[in-house]
């Protein structure tokens, strides 16, 4: 008795087993995410290429915008010393050596000295708008990779659900496999476009916002510098 008892547990052991490892085999394998790419079809190629464009327009003209922010906070005062000083020469070899818009600012500026205020306040304005145009040199490119982006796909999912009715049309036959394994697929498109369009809204927002701080540390210079040259002609 004891041994038909210690047999059926055996046995019914054996067969939970089985059905757990059957399970487990049956199971859906994950996908990678390259084999995800892949699934995406051909439209994840240009989301690809916008994916990169936009990454290396983004760190290119952040290191940029950064580089022309930085100045040292002495500068000014430098300036200020050898203006009141009478040394223009240090004056214009400091504004030549720091390499920033504002430094380059200045030094038209001290190249103007001695012509009207409304001249000088012209060149320097002139110059402001040379070097704010290299500042936002492709910036404006993340915005139209931003909307452009969520479009391709947008159109690969169109793509996909076309050829999904297609093969229905061949199979004579609506089955929520035939539907659902082509249609997610399709859809990978859409997420990817959207996941870059994101970013590269956020990118342009970025260095729009940078780029202002700039415009605005550059304006504050500008009239820091028309009033010193006022106050010295004085």
């Amino acid at each position: 008795m004891l041994t038909s008892i210690l047999l059926q547990i055996n046995l019914g052991s054996d067969s939970l087993a089985n059905n757990i490892q059957q399970t487990v085999a049956s199971a859906p394998k994950a996908m990678s995410f390259w084999e995800m790419i892949l699934k995406g079809g051909p439209v994840m190629i240009p989301i690809g290429i916008l994916s990169i464009a936009a990454l290396y327009i983004f760190t290119e003209r952040y290191l940029t915008i950064k580089k022309a922010s930085q100045l040292d906070t002495n500068f000014m005062n430098s300036i200020k010393d050898f203006i009141y000083n009478g040394n223009l020469d240090a004056a214009k070899a400091l504004c030549k050596n720091t390499d920033t818009p504002i430094a380059k600012m200045i030094e038209k500026g001290l190249k103007r000295l001695g012509k009207p205020i409304n001249e000088i306040e012209k060149s320097i304005e002139d110059v402001g708008k040379l070097e704010l145009g290299k500042v936002e040199k492709n910036v404006s490119i993340l915005g139209t990779i931003a909307g452009i982006a969520p479009l391709f796909g947008f159109l690969g999912t169109i793509f996909g659900v076309i050829k999904i009715f297609y093969n229905i049309a061949l199979a004579d036959n609506i089955s929520i496999g035939l539907i659902a394994g082509g249609l997610y697929e399709k859809m990978i498109t859409s997420a990817a476009g959207l996941v870059i369009g994101i970013l590269a809204f956020a990118f342009h927002h970025i260095l729009v916002h940078m780029i202002d701080k700039l415009i605005q540390k550059m304006e504050q210079n500008s009239i820091e510098f028309i009033d010193l040259i006022q106050d010295s002609a004085e």
